[in-house]
């Protein structure tokens, strides 16, 4: 079984960066994938993303649809 997580980010960087590592030692050792869909951040979620997450996806909006 494969697993993906979708985490919805606006603006909140530090909360961000914890919920990855959290989310990486549940997922250890499974088959599963980490999404991050960003709504127009402007707060360096993005830069830490790339700096530290590497292998989470990332799909980039251009304005905040919010939540759904």
């Amino acid at each position: 079984m494969k697993l993906t997580v979708v985490i919805v980010n606006y603006n909140v960087k530090s909360y961000l960066h914890q919920c990855l590592h959290s989310v990486e030692r549940a997922i250890r050792g499974m088959n599963a994938e980490v999404v991050v869909v960003d709504n127009a951040s402007t707060d360096g979620s993005l830069e830490m993303l790339a700096a530290e997450f590497p292998t989470v996806k990332t799909i980039v909006l251009d304005q905040n649809y919010g939540f759904a």
